[in-house]
């Protein structure tokens, strides 16, 4: 079963075995507003935790996107660049940015749980 984790910089990171699959969070997508355009990394990369990975734009910002952890990229989501729209509609869900198998599992650990990840961006609001 795939448990979910997220950074302070507003990403998610779905894990399911050794393969995370990362995008923003809903907090993060209402923020930026209506998302026009989505850059995705290039399969094979390979990131260390913290490197900006991936853009989105939206129609009052652009914003970079970090790796919540270390590894490489296994796969990207073409129909964002087709359809970038989708992340204002499934931000968590069918608009992941990209897949990545995990360099070090043991990084997980230094991410939020959504408890966690509720309790921060309610502060923020």
């Amino acid at each position: 079963m795939a448990q979910d984790y997220f950074s302070k910089d507003h990403e998610y990171a779905r894990v399911d075995g050794g393969i995370a699959t990362i995008g923003i969070t809903m907090y993060a997508q209402r923020q930026l507003g209506d998302v026009v355009y989505v850059e995705v990394p290039e399969l094979g990369r390979k990131v260390s935790a913290g490197e900006v990975i991936a853009v989105v734009e939206s129609v009052k910002t652009a914003s970079e996107i970090y790796a919540p952890i270390a590894g490489e990229v296994l796969e990207v989501n073409s129909d964002l660049e087709d359809n970038p729209a989708l992340v204002n509609d499934d931000a968590e869900g069918s608009a992941w940015f990209f897949k990545l198998k995990i360099a070090d599992p043991d990084q997980l650990s230094l991410l939020m749980s959504r408890t966690d990840y509720d309790k921060l961006t309610l502060e923020n609001s």
